[in-house]
């Protein structure tokens, strides 16, 4: 997968996590998740889109940290969602799996761009 497919890939798991959000309840928890959810899953479409204008490596490493870092928390509160009952499990599952496959992907890129920095 190449940078201009993952970031429309990041894109659309943001636009979908964000509809996602929508669909919560209207309570003071259901508002709470809604708030982080939208918050750490556009910020790793946004990340993202920094990381591939990085002026260097060292950059580039640090900020694809962070697009890790909001993936996860991403995961985090769609499993919260799971297991607070929020939300039908069915709804969210196809989120919470692309999450996986997001922090997977940039877990590898971390460590290979690590590998080639050190090269």
């Amino acid at each position: 997968m190449n940078s201009d497919e993952l970031k429309i890939r990041t894109k659309e798991f943001a636009h979908r996590c964000v509809k996602l959000s929508m669909a919560l309840p209207e309570t003071v928890l259901g508002r709470h998740v809604r708030g982080q959810l939208i918050r750490c899953s556009t910020s790793v479409a946004s990340n993202y889109r920094a990381a591939c204008i990085a002026q260097s490596k060292a950059s580039f490493i640090s900020k694809l940290s962070i697009v890790l870092e909001e993936t996860d928390e991403s995961h985090f509160w769609l499993e919260f969602i799971i297991d607070e009952k929020l939300l039908n499990k069915e709804l969210v599952e196809p989120l919470f799996k692309e999450a996986d496959e997001l922090t997977a992907i940039f877990v590898s890129s971390r460590k290979t761009e690590r590998i080639r920095k050190k090269s």
